[in-house]
């Protein structure tokens, strides 16, 4: 079995949810090297998370941050974590809803991803600045 693993950190992204796939595959080439296996990408950070969805059609992602910011509203008056400003609490929900990592089937050297599906970076701060991934391959 093969196993590779590298940390790279992505730009700094404006709050919403941005399409990562083409860093990830730009920037893990190792994965070419696996005929059959899963790639796991984890974010090291909490106000932050990854998700897997629709890679065509921009207004999904522009749907996805609307639906969050009123499923998880910014000064909600039951929170008591506070003192990083208004959208750092509301981060954090957001974060634990969607999760810190994603799997991905690795075949033929590719990641096996649907025809529409694409990596999200889901930046839920305002100004959340660069973000740090672990990415992990592993298989035949």
């Amino acid at each position: 079995m093969k196993i590779f693993q590298k940390e790279i950190r992505l730009p700094e992204y404006r709050r919403g949810f941005h399409l990562i796939t083409h860093i990830i595959r730009n920037e893990f080439p190792e994965i070419r090297e696996i005929y059959k296996g899963m790639l796991q990408a984890f974010i090291k950070h909490t106000s932050a998370s990854l998700t897997i969805n629709e890679n065509a059609d921009p207004t999904v992602r522009d749907d996805f941050e609307s639906h969050f910011n009123k499923m998880v509203p910014e000064n909600a008056p039951y929170y008591e974590h506070t003192i990083e400003g208004p959208d750092d609490m509301p981060a954090h929900l957001k974060a634990s809803i969607l999760g810190s990592s994603v799997m991905i089937p690795i075949s033929k050297g590719q990641m096996n991803l649907g025809t529409w599906q694409g990596i999200y970076l889901c930046e839920h701060r305002d100004y959340g600045g660069p973000r740090t991934l672990i990415l992990t391959a592993f298989g035949e």
